[in-house]
């Protein structure tokens, strides 16, 4: 600041117009070069996804980064949090999704679908040819979102299960649900329309460009293992 001397009296004048703009404009150009839009890189990030913690400057970029990366926008209330940074929220809300847990099976356990004879009798049913066909067939208690989405089916007239597969892809943070999967068609032939290099989607192909840049021969197939403890020997 610069002092004007009027007398014996010296006035201490504020910060010109000009340095308050230099002021604004570097604290702005710092912000938008450490919060910008991770899909336009161009514009202020205004908005942050509560679930893949990416930022957005407007609803267009929102809805863009939500179809790239298949998210939903519902923060992932299960997401890991280390100890160092745990915090009186996470806890907070952690006891808030217990309690959601808690009335969401309640609601199915007093659910009529859920219980009705013929309900109970096709699960059975889907059970004993799963036991037949050599198959550790197990499902979710009611409630669960799995189990309603679930569209596994037994065919008599075949003598075959459609299967509802998950197909998840972790290098390109994809997911793909496919319903009834016949049980003989191979893994090779169920994994053409999205890893295949001239058979698959080119809208895919370019989204799992890792995996369909890859040899097929670099390419894992691995089957996730419910109801297993952390860290227990495989």
């Amino acid at each position: 600041s610069s002092c004007l001397k009027l007398g014996h009296l010296v006035v201490e004048q504020a910060p010109s117009q000009a340095r308050q703009a230099q002021r604004y404009c570097f604290i702005k150009s710092f912000f938008l070069l450490f919060f910008r839009c991770e899909t336009c890189s161009e514009e202020e990030a205004k908005y942050r996804c509560p679930r893949c913690m990416k930022y957005s400057c407007s609803l267009l970029c929102v809805k863009k980064h939500k179809l790239a990366l298949s998210c939903n926008g519902v923060r992932d209330k299960t997401a890991f949090v280390s100890v160092n940074e745990f915090t009186d929220l996470n806890l907070l809300s952690d006891y808030r999704f217990l309690e959601d847990v808690g009335r969401t099976a309640d609601a199915a356990a007093r659910h009529l679908t859920m219980h009705s004879p013929t309900t109970k009798k096709l699960l059975c049913c889907l059970r004993n040819k799963a036991r037949k066909c050599n198959i550790d067939l197990r499902t979710l208690p009611v409630g669960f979102t799995k189990r309603r989405e679930n569209s596994t089916t037994f065919n008599g007239m075949e003598n075959k299960f459609y299967w509802h597969l998950k197909l998840v892809f972790p290098h390109c943070h994809a997911e793909y649900t496919l319903k009834g999967v016949p049980d003989d068609k191979t893994l090779a032939d169920i994994l053409k329309p999205y890893i295949d290099p001239v058979e698959s989607d080119p809208v895919v192909c370019q989204r799992l460009k890792i995996y369909t840049a890859s040899p097929q021969s670099d390419v894992q197939i691995l089957m996730k293992i419910e109801n297993r403890k952390q860290n227990s020997l495989r």
